[in-house]
């Protein structure tokens, strides 16, 4: 991918203005959307507490929001690189406030498997990454594209930050079920905020001298053939378990070792800082350095810390700690990922290919989430679920090192397109 045909077809002061604007835009949705999915734990003790919701059937249910999540993903890329973002981004808003209302006020199967399954599984998945990254890198000029999206995860991970203790505080001072109703706002903020991103036509495209890898279903077919790809997209498995099962059963874990609520909502917050400092450097590094490297990097770290926080003393501050680290290992990986797609198959097809390997991450967190209740739920603890999580980080780190992300075979661009693109 070159730099100079893209950055002389647009002019420099157009792309940089449309550039800034779709970018804050696009963290500012991704922001939001994740914030609220992230902070989901913090209602599990309440839920339990009122209605006796089970840990496995809350993981189940967050579990089935990750498939959900997964299984639509790679359809709504194809809509999203079809019709655009901004269609997409509203639809989403709407069904994500739907299924926060259904959790507040519905009986618990249907709070749980409906509404924090099926709907805000929906809505997620058309309100973050999968469609706003292929919008941003697309606009981006090619030169700066990886460190745009690491800005773009960067200050999408910012909402956790916020969200998780205005959570708590709703939580401790109206109850859970207020709290839900004000994330179903935040839910529809996203959809407002989305009419401000534009038209995808209204954009300058930096992608017309891009290489044609050929039709979706040439490039479906070459995705399926690249070793690179799949491995990528194995290792991707390991990434969604980690972070979901931590994600959904930090704080009962922490209650059952004598750390505050308050404490566990300081470390998804924690999490949600270490995001946006990690997601900047993991987009920094990646424009200069291997992304496949880079990725098994992540995978080997986040796995080490997991290892040297269990073997330690659970504290406050070690709590603390660790979820600042997680943070910076966290959201670090998407620059990455996005990068080596954008390497292996240019943008053309970005978030239905995106779509695809987020697949994978969501059956890991699918698995992450509900078998990390399950354990809990047969043995009395996480000691299991903790050593599975260990186990599948490290396959991934080994796995993502020996990968291969040299690029597929270019098709030749047919006259008529050249024609069209002049």
């Amino acid at each position: 991918m070159t730099t100079s045909d893209s950055a002389a077809e647009t002019p420099p002061t157009l792309m940089s203005t449309r550039a800034i604007v779709v970018a804050v835009v696009a963290a500012t949705i991704i922001s939001l959307s994740m914030g609220l999915r992230q902070s989901l734990s913090l209602f599990l003790p309440p839920m339990e507490a009122d209605l006796g919701v089970s840990a496995s059937a809350f993981g189940f249910a967050i579990a089935l929001q990750s498939l959900v999540w997964g299984i639509s993903q790679p359809f709504i890329g194809i809509l999203g690189d079809r019709f655009g973002a901004r269609p997409v981004l509203v639809g989403c808003a709407i069904i994500y406030a739907a299924g926060l209302l259904l959790m507040a006020t519905a009986s618990p199967t249907a709070a749980l498997d409906l509404g924090a399954g099926v709907l805000v599984g929906l809505g997620v998945s058309g309100t973050s990454f999968g469609v706003l990254l292929g919008t941003v890198s697309r606009i981006a000029p090619p030169q700066w594209r990886s460190q745009i999206v690491g800005l773009v995860s960067a200050g999408g991970s910012l909402g956790t930050l916020a969200l998780a203790p205005f959570g708590q505080i709703l939580i401790s001072g109206h109850g859970w079920r207020a709290a839900l109703i004000a994330f179903a706002i935040v839910a529809l903020l996203t959809g407002v905020i989305s009419f401000a991103i534009g038209r995808d036509r209204d954009a300058p495209s930096v992608s017309a001298a891009q290489p044609d890898f050929g039709s979706l279903r040439t490039t479906l077919s070459s995705a399926a053939h690249h070793r690179g790809f799949i491995v990528m997209t194995v290792a991707f498995f390991a990434c969604g378990f980690q972070l979901l099962f931590i994600a959904t059963h930090l704080p009962q874990f922490l209650q059952l070792c004598g750390i505050a609520p308050a404490v566990s909502a300081s470390a998804l917050g924690l999490i949600g800082l270490g995001n946006a400092i990690g997601s900047y450097i993991g987009g920094l590094l990646g424009a200069r350095f291997s992304q496949k490297r880079l990725l098994a990097l992540v995978y080997l770290l986040r796995t080490l810390t997991i290892v040297v926080y269990l073997a330690l003393p659970i504290s406050d501050v070690a709590t603390l700690v660790f979820g600042f680290v997680m943070g910076l290992l966290w959201f670090s990986v998407t620059p990455l990922v996005s990068g080596l797609i954008g390497r292996m198959f240019g943008l053309q097809h970005f978030n239905t290919l995106f779509g695809f390997t987020f697949l994978s991450h969501q059956l890991g967190s699918f698995a992450g989430a509900w078998l990390g209740g399950m354990s809990f739920d047969f043995t009395g603890s996480y000691t299991v679920a903790w050593s599975a999580v260990v186990i599948v980080g490290l396959g991934a780190a080994v796995l993502q090192w020996l990968g291969d992300d040299s690029p597929a075979p270019v098709t030749a661009m047919p006259a008529t397109r050249v024609a069209a693109s002049a």
